[in-house]
């Protein structure tokens, strides 16, 4: 056969290397995205213990301002929301919004009074699931453990 005629003959590609290029994609697309879903969950605990350092700070400037804690009955609402007993309340609170941030998953955060370290006070992101307990993603993250 000549070489013209081989030309020809090969114009296209076979079943056999489209279905190779295919798994060599899927494998390369499969690598990638277990990389960057790794990143974002890197991300959102980030973000949680940015926003978590960010509440800590405004209830301490809180407690500054007004020579108490906000209460656990109102809780966070406190820092963005000015209280009936409290003067000088800065202008758009103790926040850079007017809403309350959340964690990484979307969930909100859970202030609490007394707790078990005996710190006066603790703010809590449960996690990935947004349920007490868990490890890894699940795990609890808290203000005073953010710095």
């Amino acid at each position: 056969m000549s070489k013209n005629k081989r030309r020809q003959m090969r114009k296209g590609l076979t079943m056999v290397e489209i279905m190779a290029v295919m798994i060599i994609i899927g494998l390369l697309a499969t690598l990638v995205a277990t990389r960057v879903a790794g990143r974002i969950d890197e991300a959102r605990v980030g973000t949680t213990k940015a926003n978590l350092r960010a509440l800590h700070n405004a209830v301490n400037q809180f407690r500054m301002d007004t020579g108490r804690w906000p209460s656990e009955e109102l809780g966070l609402i406190e820092l963005i929301e000015q209280p009936t007993d409290v003067r000088n309340w800065p202008e758009g609170g103790y926040l850079e919004t007017t809403e309350l941030p959340k964690d990484g998953w979307g969930n909100e955060f859970i202030y609490e009074r007394y707790p078990e370290s005996g710190r006066p006070f603790v703010i809590k992101s449960y996690g990935a699931d947004g349920q007490p307990g868990g490890e890894d993603l699940n795990a609890e993250l808290l203000s005073t453990d953010a710095y």
